[in-house]
């Protein structure tokens, strides 16, 4: 049974993440020697997939051979198991395809936000994983307490500072992303560099201090002049760029004027039910709504289906 009633895209991660193994070394080096351990790869973020039976699916090879070609555990990530194999992540960076290399024949590698609607939803969930992990490493290497270089730890999980002892550990920002209601209306906000007509959910980070509703309020004032009345939470979503954790409401607010603050939002628009639906259909003339893929497309999709 689900713990939520509603899993977004990149939710729903079914490897069991062992992290009470992390920390045994010994353990980890034998199931990089297991031939049945398996392994995925990501270049700059993008993860390897191959095509069975006409789908794209994440690319497992043998986890020795992840080893091999690692150079060692700064670009290995223990991601958990599978029942009882493990799973493991290798990092690529720079301008040299792997599959055109160390990783020929294995598969091509595709930009995530692209590849997420063809995955299964436990493929596209690892993906993210690794993704937020590796993210975080790469702006991460060094010590935020002594500027030291850090070591990776506890297969991937943790960078310890030899310098300082400081332990470090992956990040997750969260981010309040909402939709605004008023009686049969709601409003969607726009930036700038979003494709023209793009009309979406407002959002923004959390600050320290905060409660979830008080971030929320304090987005709709500040973004589009809004008073907040009381917010229900809707859902969450993992979203890896970089190492985010997308917290999804529905806001009531009140009736009243909206202005867009010109910094975050060039416009808002207030949409009534049938207009929301309209928008998601397609059907609106030079204006679109966020992709399904979005906590945002789902937040505004809940709200038209009542």
């Amino acid at each position: 049974m689900p713990i939520s009633a509603f899993m977004n895209t990149f939710a729903g991660n079914p490897l069991d993440r062992a992290s009470d193994r992390r920390p045994d070394a010994t353990w980890l080096a034998a199931r990089l020697e297991d031939p049945r351990s398996c392994a995925v790869a990501l270049w700059s973020g993008a993860p390897m997939v191959r095509d069975e039976a006409g789908a794209a699916q994440l690319a497992r090879f043998p986890a020795r051979l992840a080893r091999e070609v690692s150079g060692g555990e700064e670009r290995l990530l223990f991601l958990g198991l599978d029942g009882d194999i493990a799973i493991f992540a290798l990092d690529f960076e720079g301008p040299a395809d792997p599959s055109e290399g160390p990783l020929r024949g294995l598969g091509r590698f595709e930009g995530l936000r692209e590849l997420a609607p063809l995955l299964t939803p436990a493929d596209a969930a690892i993906a993210a994983t690794a993704k937020g992990v590796f993210e975080w490493r790469r702006r991460h290497r060094f010590c935020s307490a002594c500027g030291q270089p850090s070591q990776p730890a506890d297969g991937g999980w943790k960078r310890i500072c030899p310098a300082c002892g400081a332990e470090h550990f992956p990040r997750t920002d969260p981010v309040v992303i909402m939709l605004p209601v008023a009686g049969d209306r709601c409003l969607l906000g726009r930036q700038a560099v979003w494709a023209p007509g793009r009309f979406s959910t407002l959002a923004g980070f959390m600050e320290p201090g905060e409660t979830l509703e008080e971030a929320c309020a304090r987005e709709l004032k500040e973004e589009a002049g809004l008073d907040t009345l009381r917010a229900t939470y809707h859902s969450s979503q993992p979203w890896p760029y970089p190492t985010n954790l997308m917290i999804g409401l529905i806001a009531e607010v009140a009736e009243g004027d909206a202005a867009p603050d010109q910094t975050e939002l060039e416009a808002v628009r207030w949409f009534t039910r049938d207009e929301a639906r309209a928008l998601l259909d397609g059907k609106i003339e030079g204006l679109s709504a966020p992709p399904p893929l979005a906590i945002a497309h789902q937040l505004l999709k809940t709200w038209v289906e009542g």
